[in-house]
């Protein structure tokens, strides 16, 4: 989602971009939902239909003075852009002169492959948006790598209307919390696009059980795509609750495509100080630390249900 704004300014610029995917019936390689938003931006899109177009990614820029190629096992998804360890070989201009590399070439070398290749339309009405698949398909089961609980150690801005009383100054407003960039995959598909102002969002409705206070409430998770890539998740239900004070731990369980679970843990708490082990990344410079552990040994932990390891006593 990050990309989609740069791309329309270059493109409104008078610049140009070009991309091309594979597409599958049967297989879930490249999404509606990206195509579209590309498409809008006035990016040139190619469809392929071939399961096995290329495995290494390729990106790159070109100009007048310049080519750089960037080969990459990452795909362009939010986890393939910035979660998941990739690797990743940039050449600089040098070396793709060296190399007699051109973009131009090598697009006109891919397009005149004996493929079947199509150009999908804005209106969605040619066959081919069906080798695209549909990130909002209710039918989607987590992979096992996606069945993860989120630990996130919580500041004052997550809790300063938790702790206050109705009708102060601090109750007003609404109720977030702050997360990282590091919930790229852990939400599904952001596609409520919103350009209100000069600052671009995505959002998606998620269903939230608030275990702690037994309701389950529709809430939103929006990720800040053109000021500084935090993601927030509301959690209004939680306002005036006294639940959660700066330093208690949000336990946030991801239990199928949009069905979360959240649990909060005061600080001092047994249980708080053995998940606050697994925030391990920083947010920002105050100490809010953020990590995940599958759902199994989250399930686990709080379940008391198998011995905890050795290595977590």
């Amino acid at each position: 989602m990050r990309f989609f704004d740069t791309f329309r300014r270059h493109i409104d610029d008078g610049g140009r971009v070009v991309a091309l995917f594979g597409g599958s019936t049967s297989q879930r390689l490249s999404s509606k939902q990206v195509v579209r938003e590309l498409l809008n931006a006035g990016v040139e899109v190619h469809l392929i239909n071939r399961k096995r177009l290329m495995h290494a990614k390729s990106y790159g820029v070109q100009s007048d003075d310049r080519q750089t190629l960037i080969v990459t096992s990452g795909n362009f998804t939010g986890p393939g852009m910035s979660q998941n360890v990739e690797l990743s070989l940039l050449l600089d201009s040098d070396s793709t002169n060296a190399l007699g590399f051109s973009w131009d070439g090598m697009v006109e070398a891919m397009l005149n492959q004996d493929w079947d290749i199509h150009q999908p339309d804005v209106l969605e009405t040619d066959p081919c948006w069906q080798l695209l698949y549909d990130e909002q398909d209710t039918n989607v089961v987590l992979d096992d790598t996606e069945e993860v609980t989120m630990v996130v150690r919580l500041g004052h801005a997550d809790t300063a209307r938790i702790m206050a009383d109705p009708g102060t100054n601090a109750y007003k407003g609404s109720q977030y919390f702050w997360l990282s960039k590091d919930a790229f995959g852990f939400f599904p598909a952001l596609t409520i696009l919103n350009r209100r102002g000069y600052k671009t969002t995505y959002s998606k409705m998620i269903e939230m059980d608030f275990v702690d206070i037994g309701n389950v409430e529709q809430v939103r998770v929006t990720f800040e795509a053109d000021n500084n890539l935090d993601f927030r998740l509301g959690t209004g239900p939680l306002k005036g609750t006294k639940l959660a004070q700066e330093g208690s731990l949000a336990a946030i369980t991801r239990r199928s495509e949009n069905r979360y679970e959240l649990r909060l843990y005061s600080p001092d708490t047994p249980l708080r100080k053995l998940l606050d082990r697994f925030a391990v990344t920083f947010i920002g410079h105050q100490g809010k630390k953020v990590g995940y552990l599958p759902n199994s040994l989250f399930d686990n932990i709080i379940g008391d249900q198998i011995p905890i390891p050795d290595q977590l006593q």
